[in-house]
């Protein structure tokens, strides 16, 4: 195991070329999952699990690991699925998403590939609402599934989507009603968060699923004569995407002079290995972990005085 994680932290040259490195992994049977390497801080066998009352059935028990008390998710009933069992031949990918560690729980990891972010899809439009998946791919010729972690962690664990007193007044919300966001993410979950967001600080709100939809989106408007630059109060963009990541969406749009100005914040999960120095590479204004309701509404409330005073 320790061969296949050795050079987990020396992958980052592959940031900003719309490709990505999966860890493969299974639950119980023979379905092969994606997990994007840059979330992943370690893989060990399950450790003895501690109980803990009153927590989701879905967290198994939490593990003392390098000092820390992390809490183990079973990924297999997370989706809804039997819990795994045989914990002592099982396995645990420890990862940071939002800021937070956790580990979840597997059958047995495989091996790590390198992709393309274009070789990623949405999910099949006959999956329903109710599905864990973010992105599908193959690899000689088996499907694999890469789950919506975000969707599986807003359910186990809530974050509050409220945004405290005082970020808000009512002059700027009068502005906001006149300014347009655009918004790029893959996860259900984490556009449908942005989008409450915003609206409760008053400005309309374009969402849209990956990068490729949205260079699309914004190339149109170019062609019909608009400017994305002026109609858009700013684009908040996940990084991790099917088709085309948010690196390679920003690298598009600084490289077209039609519309090199808009204002564009990274909004990502990747907070334990994020590239300060790969966001400015790549020309994004801002970068902002998710969810922090507060700090994303501050940035648009930013954005609002700044371009009333700029008006």
């Amino acid at each position: 195991m320790a061969g296949v994680m050795d050079s987990v932290n020396q992958r980052t040259q592959l940031v900003g070329q719309n490709r990505l490195e999966l860890l493969l992994f299974r639950l119980d049977g023979k379905q092969l999952y994606g997990i994007n390497v840059f979330k992943v801080k370690e893989v060990l066998q399950c450790p003895k699990l501690t109980i803990m009352p009153k927590s989701s059935p879905v967290v198994r028990g939490v593990a003392s690991i390098r000092g820390g008390t992390i809490p183990i998710l079973d990924l297999s009933m997370a989706t809804g699925k039997a819990p795994l069992s045989d914990l002592k031949n099982s396995f645990v990918i420890i990862t940071e998403y939002n800021t937070k560690v956790q580990g979840f729980l597997v059958r047995s990891v495989e091996r790590i590939v390198n992709m393309n972010w274009e070789e990623i899809h949405p999910p099949p439009k006959g999956a329903g609402r109710d599905h864990y998946l973010t992105a599908v791919t193959r690899l000689d010729q088996e499907l694999v599934e890469i789950i919506d972690v975000e969707k599986i962690l807003a359910e186990v664990a809530p974050t509050s989507e409220a945004i405290s007193a005082g970020v808000i007044d009512v002059e700027t919300q009068s502005k906001a009603v006149t300014k347009h966001v655009l918004i790029v993410d893959d996860s259900s979950v984490a556009r449908k968060q942005v989008m409450r967001c915003l609206q409760t600080v008053g400005v309309e709100v374009t969402a849209l699923n990956d990068g490729r939809e949205a260079l699309g989106y914004l190339r149109k408007m170019v062609e019909e004569g608009r400017s994305p630059n002026q109609e858009l109060l700013m684009l908040i963009s996940d990084i991790e995407m099917p088709e085309m990541d948010g690196y390679t969406l920003t690298t598009e749009i600084r490289g077209d002079a039609r519309m090199q100005g808009l204002h564009i914040l990274l909004h990502t999960s990747l907070s334990g290995v994020f590239n300060q120095a790969m966001v400015k590479k790549v020309g994004a204004d801002d970068f902002l972990a998710k969810f922090r309701p507060d700090e994303l509404a501050s940035r648009v409330v930013e954005r609002i005085n700044a371009a009333d005073q700029t008006a």
